[in-house]
This record gives C-alpha cells, structure tokens and sequence, in this order.
C-alpha cells in the first residue's frame, strides 16, 4: 500500500510538474512521462533475475525499497530531477518483481483461496492510489510541488518499516533455480508453449497499455484544461480526479469477484484470456465516449463525464490486468518466480514507452480525435486477446494446479 502510495503520489505530479514549475514543453514532458514509467517497468527484469538467483526475495524488497526512498526525497531537488527519477525505478526493479510473487506461496496449489488472493492485493494497493492523489496531490498543487514530493518519500520509508517489521509472517524462499531438482522442472516442450502463451498475452498488454496508461498524462492534462471542474462554490483539484480509479477499485473488486464465484459455482466463468479481452473493450468503450463528450462540448465538459469515463475504465482495468498477473504468477516455472512476474511487467515497459508517443499527438490533432485513436488501441488489444483465448486455456489446463481461472492484481499496476 504504502509503496503505491509513494509511486502514484509522485507521478500524479510528475507531469503538472514539469510543464508548470520546470517549463517543459507538453510533448517534451510526455516523452519524458513515458520513459520515466517504461523504465519503472523495465528494470524489473533485472531485478527479477537478480532477485531469483542471488538476492532472494525478502532481502531484493529491502534493498529496493531503500533506494526507492532515496529517490523520492531527491525530486526536491530540481537539478536532480533525472537523479531522482533514476534511482527510483532501479530500486523499484529489485522490488517490484519480489513482493508480489511471495503471494502464491501463502497458498497450497489446491487451495480455493488461492485465485482470490490477488484480489486482497490489489485492494490493500489501491488504497495507497486512492490516497495519493488525495495527500500528496493536494500538497503539491496547493503548498508546493517539493512538498506533495516529499510525502511520497515518507510513505516509502513506511512501507519498508512494515515489510521488515511483518516479515516472519511472510512464506519461506523458493529454492533458486540451481537448487530446484532435475524431476521438478518442467519438460522442454511444456515450457516452450507456456512461454509463447505468456509472451503472447504480454504484447497484448502492452499494445493496450498504449491506451491504458494515457489515464496519468493526457487524461490528467485534458482535466486541467478541458473540464469545468466546478462543483457549486468549489473548485475540484485537477489531481483529485486521479483518485477515483483506486477508489473505484476498491468499491468494484467485491462484486465482480462475487459475479465471478457464483459463474464459477455453475460452470460459466470465463477463461482468463475472454476475461482479459472484455476488459480492453470495455476501456475502448471508456475512450470513445470521451471523444464523443469532447466534440459536443467544444472542449469544456462537465466534470462528471470524467467520473463516467473512470467509471467504465475502472471496470475494464479489473478484467484484464489483475487477471493477467494472476495467470503469470499460476503458471511461473520453479525456481522463476520473480522473473515470471518481471515479465509481466515488461510488457508494461514498453506499454508505456508506446503511451508517451502516442501521448505526443495530443498536441497535433484534437482532443476528439485523439481518444478516437485511444478507443482503437484498446479494441486493438481486445480483439488479439480474444483470439489467444484457446491458447492459453490449454496451457492452464497442462498447468494442473486446479485453480479456477480467478481474478488477481497488478500495479498499477
């Protein structure tokens, strides 16, 4: 939660930031914006490697933490913007991959709790997003931008204090990949299709991604300047806005994992890559109808179209990326458990490096136009998605762990 926390907090002022306080130009701060967060994801697959063959996992989530801390309270330095924005993604790399993965090993590979269990992750996470944007968005945009910056720095240092706090509680390691006996791995031939199907399932995550992570750059530009945020007497902060996603999280992942059990309990749940394929349709449907909003208001809607377009986009996010980090974790090989997840978020690394170029044409065509192209991205992704669906359900059936295809977590993911 806290770790969330300190990463939203400071990207929901990464972009004000830069073109309010350091003059960046808009696509300058895009381009910028989507390094920064491709970087975030891709130094996990170093770190994942590390992590599973030297460091192990406790020990990786410490160290990454600590530097993480480290970065977050040099943003208050200008100069060292770069610095700041360095550290903290090559922390996060040892740390991102590591905590995740120790879920699975709360849980026997038969037990029915164990596909719901990255459910209660990706709650706990989202009320660090929910009270970012609340905390340090508002203490960046009203006393100063080093302050809002500094409270994510706080939080990190939080997070690293439960974590080492709790850590009895937490699983034992997984053997390292040396150690992991010749009769437990995996033969060469199930290995090869599981990794085509997860390499498969990642580059349509990461084509919808493009789409996906516009939520933090364009959306949060256009709130600023194509939203009446009045509400009565009372100005909304544009930063505000950003809370309603994890909010939203948090009300909507009880109900549709009870929609999901009971289509479970009579045999009608579907698979995790048709759950995935609703989920980019429904945030296509999300992008379309802010290119309809924005057309008819001649760029000046009413707040609530925003919270409308949270709204759908909320739904679509829970129907494809907690199930996403879910199937990688279920199918990760012995021994790879944080390079598995890694990958996951690798497909996130070059999500957002597609995210901030897209992010570039926000400047060259309209408002309209561009959530027009957002909305084809994501049914992009939907329609590839849907087309892997036979695919991966007979890796996860080769899988055997007779877990139902259930929801899981991602990072914000």
């Amino acid at each position: 939660m806290w770790e969330i926390f300190s990463y939203y907090g400071m990207r929901t002022l990464l972009v004000y930031y830069m073109t309010k306080q350091l003059l960046f130009g808009q696509q300058h701060a895009s381009l910028v914006y989507g390094v920064y967060v491709a970087t975030f994801y891709f130094t996990p697959i170093v770190g994942g490697v590390i992590s599973d063959r030297w460091l192990g996992r406790k020990r990786a989530v410490i160290i990454g933490a600590a530097i993480m801390s480290v970065g977050h309270f040099l943003m208050a330095s200008e100069s060292l913007l770069y610095f700041a924005l360095a550290a903290i993604a090559l922390g996060n790399g040892l740390f991102l991959p590591s905590l995740p993965s120790q879920i699975d090993d709360l849980y026997a590979k038969d037990d029915p709790r164990r596909g719901s269990a990255y459910n209660f992750y990706y709650v706990g996470i989202n009320v660090g997003g929910l009270l970012a944007p609340l905390v340090c968005g508002t203490l960046g945009e009203l006393y100063g931008w080093h302050w809002g910056f500094g409270a994510a720095g706080i939080g990190m240092l939080l997070g690293l204090l439960i974590y080492t706090l709790g850590a009895r509680w937490l699983p034992p390691e997984r053997p390292k990949p040396r150690d992991v006996a010749p009769a437990a791995r995996m033969p060469r031939d199930a290995m090869r299709k599981r990794v085509l199907a997860l390499l498969a399932i990642g580059l349509c995550v990461m084509v919808f991604r493009g789409a996906y992570e516009q939520s933090g750059n364009t959306i949060a530009l256009w709130a600023d300047v194509g939203l009446d945020r009045a509400a009565g007497a009372f100005t909304i902060p544009m930063t505000w806005f950003q809370a309603l996603n994890p909010l939203l999280v948090i009300f909507l992942t009880p109900l549709l994992v009870m929609r999901w059990t009971k289509q479970a309990s009579s045999g009608r749940e579907p698979s995790p890559a048709k759950k995935m394929a609703m989920g980019a349709f429904v945030v296509a449907s999300a992008f379309a109808m802010l290119a309809c909003v924005d057309a008819s208001a001649g760029g000046h809607a009413h707040w609530t179209w925003l919270a409308g377009f949270f709204l759908l986009f909320t739904v679509g996010e829970l129907f494809i990326l907690p199930i996403g980090l879910g199937l990688f974790a279920r199918l990760a090989p012995a021994g790879h458990a944080a390079t598995t997840i890694a990958a996951w978020y690798f497909a996130s690394f070059g999500g957002n490096l597609l995210a901030g170029a897209l992010g570039t044409l926000w400047s060259a065509m309209g408002h309209a136009a561009f959530f027009g192209v957002m909305a084809l991205v994501a049914a992009t992704a939907g329609c590839l998605l849907r087309l892997l669906d036979g695919a991966v359900v007979r890796v996860e059936a080769a899988n055997g762990s007779g877990v139902p295809a259930g929801p899981a977590a991602a990072r914000s993911a």
